[in-house]
């Protein structure tokens, strides 16, 4: 495997890192400038507002772009994107850097997956996927944890310098290390691929991934005050605990992605059914530390154990725009981070407590849980072929996109 590939998987942690480490850091940032902790929420759903813009965007805008000159712009803008978050000086101006980064993060995460892909044989293209993919499970185990320690004992803008260092020295691992990609030989037709959205179970697989992605993440993206402030954990254990998510998130990912090779529907339904049990449990047990604990993990697992089968869907009934496939696949996970954070903090406003977020998770999941019956109802198997359990297009595509926050 080159070093190369490693050096876009650093790439993918630090982005990783970004994109979750807010979680950790809301109270602080709300008491800083001066906002509510459903406000400074927002701030998650402005990276996966970035993300869910600039995925399709993107994926199709660099298709003729220079590989490794995009890399290059690309890691550099959203460096300097974390600079800006670090120095911001009003609630206004850290929201626009949230958007410039995640800009910046979906069009890396549509070049890299080339990148990767071009510089490896045919044979070992899983596995350089696996690398980056590698490199947002670890952000979820380290990245999102440290940057909590760093809030906690630093600041919270420390966390952003942190990032953004760690962008610089992928910077330069890119420069020094990825060779010139030539540009694929063959573009995809845009007109053609866009020709999925015709399908209806193109769109229940976009309604699915939102809907599950945003009802864990509901609850998730307020999981630190909720520990603190409902389960009476000292705010210090608190990157442990979201440490112990990533951990789930990362087992999940490997189970997840080796069953739903062959059960691709009963990795979504039974996933998304445990969620759903798991924010009730979370909901109904959330002043119980030991339980909230437990289901931080168990949380972390279900979310991640149903991201392979639902890129894998994706694919399967988009497999024709494998361009656009990838973009959708991201575009509706952070649909989901878009949405979930909103209404748990909705929920927040309206009094009824940091612990009624994982009802409101709950709620989505299970309207997930629905929409997965009805996508099984209708669909219709043809000959046998193997689901592809990674959120990429086939190997022969000159361009992907995979989805970090969401395998």
């Amino acid at each position: 495997m080159p070093v190369a590939v490693y050096v876009l998987g650093l790439s993918v942690f630090a982005l990783g890192t970004s994109e979750f480490m807010l979680s950790g850091l809301l109270p602080p940032i709300a008491e800083d400038m001066g906002v509510t902790i459903p406000q400074a929420g927002l701030l998650i759903s402005a990276f996966a507002i970035g993300m869910v813009i600039g995925a399709p965007l993107l994926a199709v805008a660099t298709l003729r772009l220079p590989r490794r000159t995009t890399l290059l712009a690309l890691i550099s803008l959203f460096g300097l994107g974390q600079v800006a978050g670090a120095l911001a000086p009003s609630y206004e101006l850290l929201f626009a850097s949230r958007i410039v980064s995640a800009l910046a993060c979906a069009g890396f995460w549509a070049v890299g997956a080339a990148v990767a892909i071009a510089m490896v044989e045919r044979n070992q293209r899983a596995r350089a996927m696996a690398v980056m993919i590698g490199g947002l499970s670890i952000a979820n185990v380290l990245g999102v944890p440290a940057g909590a320690f760093l809030g906690e004992q630093f600041g919270w803008r420390s966390a952003f310098w942190s990032v953004g260092a760690a962008s610089a020295v992928a910077l330069v691992g890119i420069l020094a290390l990825i060779p010139r990609i030539p540009l694929p030989a063959e573009r995809p037709t845009l007109s053609r691929e866009l020709r999925i959205y015709r399908d209806p179970q193109v769109w229940l697989a976009v309604g699915i991934t939102a809907l599950a992605a945003g009802g864990v993440f509901c609850a998730f993206s307020y999981l630190s005050p909720l520990l603190t402030e409902v389960a009476g954990l000292d705010s210090g254990r608190v990157p442990w605990i979201l440490g112990l998510f990533g951990v789930g998130a990362l087992v999940g990912t490997t189970v997840g992605g080796r069953v739903a090779d062959g059960h691709l529907f009963g990795v979504m339904l039974w996933g998304i059914f445990a969620s759903t049990v798991f924010l009730a449990a979370l909901a109904l047990l959330a002043s119980v530390a030991v339980a909230a604990v437990a289901l931080s993990f168990l949380l972390g697992f279900s979310a991640f154990f149903t991201a392979p089968a639902l890129n894998a869907r994706m694919f399967n009934v988009a497999g024709a725009a494998p361009t656009l496939a990838g973009a959708t696949t991201t575009a509706a996970f952070n649909l989901g981070n878009t949405g979930g954070p909103w209404l748990g903090g909705a929920v927040i406003d309206a009094g009824r407590g940091f612990a009624a977020t994982a009802w409101a998770g709950g709620a989505m999941t299970l309207v997930a849980l629905a929409l997965t019956a009805l996508a099984l109802r209708r669909h219709s198997p043809g000959p046998r072929t193997r689901v592809i359990t990674t959120n990429l297009p086939a190997p022969q595509t000159p361009a992907g996109l995979t989805s970090p926050e969401r395998n």
